[in-house]
């Protein structure tokens, strides 16, 4: 079946914009076709600063021919009626209709044929409709007919479109259509200084084999790849080794389409300055690599740094590197300058500006969160055996390097230069691995801190922020999230359950509350909204860890639960007992009890509330299911007080024999009614037994 080639070529496409770009192609042109009834067998999208391409392969060449029915009016109608059917199917007369029978009376019915149409009649027709409604997040228009009704808006001027459609052993055609003035062809350009000239390209292979001689890399995983392995080599073969940046190798990537390797220098000097200064500037300024001494067993930075060009020049890239290292130079001669500044101010002495700074305009400035924060904090800290005058020291000092010259030019080094400048001034190293520990962890991959100091403030500030922003009422919704609060909720989850913490999540968010000088309208609902809020985020955690999200809910639904690490740990317990035979044997026998119980409740219009009537069983069943019941009771308990819940399990195993053989031998509604009624409270027996452990209702089969 044939293939289809596209490409849109135009001037440079933001790095950032690329893979969506491509993605968006793709999905934007195959699901046309597959609307058409144009089902292909695969599909790729590329990008490089100058172009998106697009290849499609197995579309059938042309569309199936429709045939379907529509349904007229009845026998007798109107004669409108029945002219509105014969033409709406096309048909010359009713002698052409055919007639259904029906209950409702006779109708007639039109069989309408839509012949197929050729595929590439078709991509001529929708290629320029999703070209001109392509989804850039900015675009613009260009040149003499951009001031012209229905000028295109694209990313960049578009310069050229590439579009093939044919057999792989034929010629193939060119889609043609126009977009602005821009007809379809079969041309492209190669790389813009290294191969200029215009290229004649057939089908994918083809073209993709031309632009590599043209000096473009098609693939965006091809340039990656060069990238890395030519950087590597580079730093090995002059003694250091590569600090990776995936983020930057991915952005560096999307500007070049022919990646040349090149590595420069800085003064040795620049070196007195913290490393991730050194590499933020670097990178964020040049959009360049680091490396490191390989020989240091400390992993120190060299003063060499590795560059991408996007051209093979004649010197050698002499002239490219000599230009980056210029701008490298004023770039880390600024740093120093802002890290050797920012020496000369104590981080207390910053304190007063955030007085005049606001945090948010219901929760007041940022000198008001800090003291919530070190109050929240002094009082965490012997919860989780921090030292309090350390934690104190910490939560005070923690958010001051945000007023630093250093953390203004580049804000992804904040909590990291608070612990630096904390450690020149002579802090404690709790105190200043806290500064830049208590943001963490920031996402399901950051470093969890362990510190006793840093866990006590990176809860605070987390708390402190959920408690503000639900006082508020200014909690997520959807996928809105301007706050984070899902992040730091998920921040405290990890810190309580990789910490092994005993934490009441309640009392804490209670005594966070306190401290707010606003108040919610019902402020003692709070803590149990937001611990609902808690759930919703293990589960998330749960679930991503390959745990059931519905035994989360068994646990929370016994109420009264805000001890995290209990809860995962109870979870944990749980979901190995389902996982073996008797934890599944015994959720069917409960969730049979309580099926029963419902049916029953509902039809009584009462609950089986209180204690059976021992004297009312007549078979051993019973009689052997509450005493089942009653040593269960008795030793799930105990076991979940010693909050050993692997033991729990075990005692909750017992009661699968007698609820197997209850349910095997007894009928539960007896003709009597006053057995009928004792039958019925032995099940509820069972369902308040069992939730010494988990609500077993909210589990899932």
């Amino acid at each position: 079946m044939p293939d289809l080639l596209l490409e849109l070529f135009s001037e440079e496409i933001p790095a950032r914009m690329q893979a969506k770009a491509a993605d968006d192609l793709r999905r934007m042109v195959t699901d046309k076709l597959v609307a058409e009834g144009l089902v292909y067998e695969g599909a790729k999208a590329f990008a490089t600063p100058r172009r998106l391409a697009l290849t499609v392969h197995g579309i059938p060449a042309r569309q199936p021919d429709l045939k379907t029915e529509r349904r007229g009016p009845k026998i007798g109608a109107p004669d409108a009626a029945v002219q509105g059917f014969l033409k709406a199917t096309g048909l010359k007369s009713l002698d052409e209709a055919k007639i259904q029978r029906d209950p409702k009376g006779d109708f007639y019915i039109g069989l309408i044929e839509k012949p197929g149409r050729d595929a590439i009649d078709v991509l001529a027709e929708i290629l320029p409709v999703i070209i001109r409604t392509f989804p850039w997040p900015k675009s613009m228009r260009w040149g003499a007919r951009s001031g012209k009704p229905g000028a295109l808006n694209w990313v960049r001027p578009l310069h050229a479109i590439t579009a093939t459609f044919g057999l792989e052993t034929e010629e193939p055609d060119v889609v043609k259509f126009e977009v602005d003035g821009i007809a379809s062809g079969q041309t492209t350009y190669g790389h813009r200084f290294l191969a200029p000239a215009a290229i004649s390209v057939r089908r994918f292979e083809d073209y993709e084999a031309k632009l590599l001689d043209a000096k473009v890399v098609l693939d965006p995983e091809r340039r990656k790849d060069a990238i890395l392995t030519d950087a590597k080599q580079l730093a090995f073969a002059q003694g250091f080794e590569l600090v990776e940046d995936q983020n930057l190798l991915d952005e560096v990537a999307g500007l070049v389409e022919w990646p040349v390797v090149l590595m420069g220098s800085f003064e040795q000097e620049f070196l007195a300055t913290p490393a991730e200064v050194i590499r933020a500037t670097i990178r964020n300024n040049q959009k360049c690599f680091v490396v490191k001494d390989s020989k240091s067993n400390e992993g120190k930075l060299a003063n060499k740094f590795i560059l991408v060009a996007n051209i093979e020049a004649t010197d050698g890239g002499k002239t490219i590197v000599a230009g980056n290292e210029r701008v490298i130079r004023a770039r880390l001669s600024d740093a120093k300058f802002f890290y050797e500044t920012d020496l000369k101010t104590k981080l207390e002495d910053r304190l007063p500006k955030f007085e005049q700074i606001v945090f948010h305009e219901k929760l007041g400035t940022q000198a008001e969160r800090i003291k919530r924060i070190v109050r929240l904090a002094a009082e965490i800290a012997p919860l989780v055996g921090a030292d309090v005058a350390k934690t104190t020291r910490a939560a005070h000092l923690a958010k001051a390097d945000l007023l630093t010259e250093v953390v203004g030019e580049f804000p992804e080094v904040q909590g990291l230069m608070g612990k630096y400048y904390a450690l020149a001034q002579g802090e404690d190293t709790s105190v200043a691995a806290a500064c830049e520990d208590h943001y963490k962890p920031q996402g399901p991959a950051d470093r969890v801190p362990t510190d006793p100091v840093s866990v006590a403030v990176a809860l605070a500030d987390k708390i402190d922020t959920l408690v503000g922003f639900w006082a508020i009422d200014e909690k997520p919704t959807g996928s809105k999230d301007p706050y984070a609060l899902r992040r730091a909720a998920l921040g405290v989850i990890r810190l309580i359950a990789e910490n092994a913490l005993r934490l009441s999540l309640m009392k804490v968010a209670a005594s966070a509350l306190v401290g707010l000088s606003v108040k919610p309208a019902d402020a003692s609902k709070l803590p149990s909204d937001l611990l609902a809020f808690f759930a919703d985020r293990l589960k998330v955690q749960l679930r991503e860890q390959g745990a059931r999200h519905d035994l989360v809910d068994a646990v929370f639904a016994l109420g009264g639960q805000d001890d995290l690490l209990m809860i995962v740990r109870r979870v944990e317990a749980l979901g190995r007992f389902l996982e073996s035979d008797d934890g599944k044997n015994l959720l069917a026998g409960i969730k049979r009890a309580s099926n029963i119980l419902s049916i029953e409740e509902k039809k009584d219009k009462r609950s089986f509330d209180g204690a059976p009537d021992a004297a009312l069983y007549s078979l051993i069943e019973e009689k052997a299911l509450a005493k089942a019941i009653g040593e269960v009771k008795t030793e799930a308990s105990a076991a979940v007080a010693k909050e050993d819940f692997a033991a729990a399990m075990s005692a909750m195993a017992k009661l699968r024999p007698p609820v197997d053989a209850f349910f095997d031998k007894v009928r539960v509604n007896d003709d009597d009614a006053k057995v009928r009624e004792n039958r019925l409270k032995l099940l509820n027996e069972i369902r308040s037994a069992t939730r010494a452990v988990a609500d077993f209702s909210k589990i899932q089969d």
